[in-house]
């Protein structure tokens, strides 16, 4: 049996180090950068680092900052410019040929810019004429919805209440956001379950836990810094079972560079006790299996059950009807080691179980997070020291922009405190998300479409489509730190406009200023830029928030933006106002350095539910959905040769990369140094007959029935499930469509389509595909 190259060294330590110092110098920005790693993520005059929502620990660190908010922060400081020069220089046209990697690299957007059709190119455009030209864009609809306005988590929460204010005095809700694309499933069921969609855990809880389990979760390159805090808990006693796919090499052990011993002797700390390597899409099964053999063993907690929740009988007759044969089939786990995963959830006194986008992106994410959710209520271990739901946000600030009210599907009570405090109505309709809200691009139905950072297209499915539909807009305005994919497919009229990053100071008329931000435990934070802004043309989100309000009300001036975005009190004083939980805001978050943790009722055993009881949920897909699906994609009776070639593919990120910003095109862990790959066992591989290099072509049939197809891309070893192939997001979106999403939630699937494999010969390869099919469904 071949063996994987396995990385055997431990994750961060010198390495990350090493790489993280080779960013900043590719970057040109090693002491811009540097000094700025001293600022992050520090208490009372630091700035919360703007990549994950990991929270910070109530310990003083003098560095607290992984590698990929160091690569992060290199990427907001770095000292080359995107400016007038640069794209007098370049046509759009001529952009859109270059890779996400290379349009990283081109700098800062410096200044504010209009697209001139005439030369293909972006030209400078005063701020004021930016504004108005918005308003008259916006003055122009026939419907405030034919207008949409997307979020990215990157934006802290005074501006992001700001433009939600704005959005809804505008007329619609159409305020899709890129939790639409991650844990929008955790939104939706914690809060139908819990009452709250939010983690019910607090930092802490992980010192005193006594199992976790890890489910969809790779820490090491996606959230670093949790790294520590498993490895403290392991150190603990606490036992760690990662859930997933994958056996990702970085969670196997820990050098810590805060510890001096690791550093010198080259130490390290064990984390994870077993690799539990689920097949894709098999999550319920497995849950499936420990709630039957708790249930049948009566290892579950009667009196909290009877006591705190609702619907458990329904669940349980549910779960008794599941035979271990499916269960087996749907999550590719033999019943003695499910038993055995059992037995250590039955002992445990304190459970907490986390997840990462490995459980949301499906189309039966829903029903991941309810079956987590399930088992944590059936045990008890809801509002409990050392235990609870732990869902790992991926954005620094997306869950505060949720609370803020960025949603497109607002709640009757925010609603009506909005037109309590600023006394006008405010739309009552559900807005679009990213899904419906790409749909209604591509079907016309949008006319003026504003981006508050992010990169849409790239983000979302079927980019291509996203992007040609783009072009058809009468208006695009992206507001960002650094040029993306998505601002080189302008339409009639497009507009950048630079923003302040979170690193530099914000100094207005009324002095320097400081936002906030909710981490993905709901603490809340204070978060101060220090550097000197890169370009005296930059504005804060909040400022072009307010600019673009002023030009389209006008006369009217019943809501003072401009004093908001000059005064973050002021807009603090109308969010303790208008947000549940942020009473007394202004005066709370100079309280304490560390900021404070919002009011969570299902910690205290208060269920905000229909029932007024935490509320047990049966699944809506069989356990073996995915397992049917590949079978009846394989059709071994009109080819037989097919069943082998059927596979369930799985996007993934590289160390390398944040979200879609791309730093480099190393992954050390699975150590390639290309982005065009698919990772298949190597078992796999040699029972097909194929070897590690062969080029492949990935092909699926959409849930419209359409073929899409992506390739060549070169076979590379992983140590990976059995019928699992995995492959680069977001480089692989086209194959995933907008109808390929979870059932309530419609959050796409990204982490589970059905596909199937061809090796492409050497004398096809100068044939095969080399561009995604732009198929789209509308």
């Amino acid at each position: 049996m071949r063996k994987i190259p396995v990385y055997n060294h431990p994750a961060a330590g010198w390495s990350a180090l090493i790489d993280s110092s080779r960013v900043l110098m590719d970057y040109k920005a090693f002491l811009r950068g540097s000094l700025s790693v001293f600022g992050s993520n520090q208490p009372n005059g630091g700035f919360d680092c703007p990549g994950c929502a990991w929270p910070d620990h109530k310990s003083h660190k003098t560095i607290d900052v992984c590698e990929t908010g160091i690569k992060v922060l290199a990427s907001e400081v770095m000292s080359a410019k995107a400016d007038a020069d640069f794209f007098a220089k370049h046509t759009v046209s001529e952009l859109q040929g270059y890779s996400g990697h290379e349009l990283e690299q081109v700098g800062r957007l410096a200044q504010p810019l209009q697209y001139d059709a005439s030369q293909d190119r972006y030209v400078p455009i005063a701020w004021e004429a930016a504004f108005e030209r918005v308003a008259e864009h916006l003055h122009r609809l026939e419907s405030p919805h034919q207008a949409m306005f997307y979020t990215s988590g990157r934006v802290t929460n005074e501006p992001a209440f700001l433009f939600q204010l704005f959005v809804r005095s505008f007329g619609t809700n159409n305020l899709p956001d890129c939790s639409n694309m991650c844990h929008e499933p955790t939104s939706v069921m914690l809060s139908r379950q819990l009452g709250v969609g939010k983690a019910t855990v607090v930092l802490e809880d992980f010192e005193q836990a006594k199992l976790i389990l890890m489910f969809g979760q790779n820490p090491a390159t996606n959230h670093p810094r949790m790294l520590e805090m498993l490895a403290h808990a392991h150190e603990q006693g606490c036992r760690i079972i990662s859930i997933n796919p994958m056996r990702e090499q970085g969670l196997s052990r820990f050098r810590n560079p805060q510890k001096v011993t690791h550093m010198v002797s080259g130490g390290s700390d064990p984390m994870v006790d077993e690799v539990i390597q689920i097949q894709i899409g098999g999550d319920v099964a497995l849950l499936t299996g420990l709630a039957k053999w708790l249930i049948e063993n009566d290892n579950i907690n009667h009196e909290f059950i009877d006591q705190h929740t609702s619907g458990f009988d329904a669940l349980k007759a549910w779960v008794m009807t599941q035979n271990w044969a499916d269960i087996e089939r749907g999550c590719g786990i033999d019943q003695a080691k499910i038993v055995s995963l059992a037995q250590l959830v039955a002992d445990s006194p304190a459970t907490i179980c986390t997840w990462g986008m490995g459980i949301t992106q499906h189309v039966q994410g829903d029903d991941n997070v309810a079956m987590i959710t399930n088992l944590l209520l059936m045990m008890g271990m809801i509002g409990i020291t050392g235990a609870g739901a732990s869902p790992v946000r991926g954005h620094s600030n997306v869950q505060g922009d949720r609370t803020m009210g960025i949603h497109e599907r607002p709640s009757q009570a925010l609603l009506d405190r909005l037109q309590q405090v600023f006394e006008r109505p405010m739309p009552q309709e559900n807005g679009y998300d990213v899904v419906s809200g790409a749909k209604a691009m591509i079907q016309k139905k949008i006319k003026v479409f504003m981006s508050m950072g992010g990169n849409f297209s790239v983000a979302a499915p079927d980019t291509h489509a996203i992007q040609h539909a783009l072009t058809d807009n009468q208006l695009n305005v992206f507001v960002g730190t650094k040029l993306n994919e998505s601002m080189l497919y302008p339409g009639e009229d497009s507009l950048i406009l630079p923003c302040l990053s979170r690193t530099e100071r914000y100094i207005t008329s009324r002095g320097e200023q400081f936002a906030t931000i909710e981490d993905s435990m709901c603490q809340v934070v204070r978060t101060q830029g220090r550097l000197k802004p890169m370009s005296d043309h930059l504005k804060s989100e909040a400022q072009i928030v307010a600019g673009i309000a002023n030009a389209f009300f006008g006369k009217d001036t019943s809501i003072n933006w401009s004093m908001m975005a000059e005064d973050y009190d002021v807009t603090r004083n109308y969010i303790s106002q208008a947000i549940k939980g942020f009473e007394n805001f202004n005066q709370r978050i100079r309280e304490v350095e560390r900021g404070f943790h919002l009011y969570h009722p299902a910690r205290h055993h208060k269920w905000e539910t229909e029932s007024g009881k935490a509320q047990f949920e049966v699944p809506k897909y069989d356990i073996t959905y995915v397992a049917d699906q590949m079978a009846s994609q394989a059709d071994t009776k009109a080819d037989p040769a097919r069943a082998q070639m059927v596979w369930q593919l799985t996007t993934v990120r590289s160390h390398d990369q944040f979200n879609t910003t791309i730093f480099g095109l190393e992954d050390r862990y699975r150590q390639t140094t290309r982005r065009d790959v698919l990772f298949m066992h190597p078992d796999e591989i040699s029972r097909l007959g194929w070897q590690a290099g062969d080029k492949v072509v990935v092909s699926r049939v959409d849930s419209q029935g359409g073929a899409r197809s992506l390739g060549p891309l070169v076979l590379t070893q992983m140590d990976i499930a059995a019928n699992a192939v995995a492959a680069y997001y977001p480089e692989c979106n086209d194959l995933i469509d907008l109808d390929s999403h979870a059932l309530e939630s419609l959050t796409p699937s990204y982490k589970s389509v059905t596909v199937t494999l061809k090796k492409v010969d050497l004398d096809e390869q100068q044939q095969a595909i080399s561009e995604p099919s732009t198929t789209a469904t509308a």
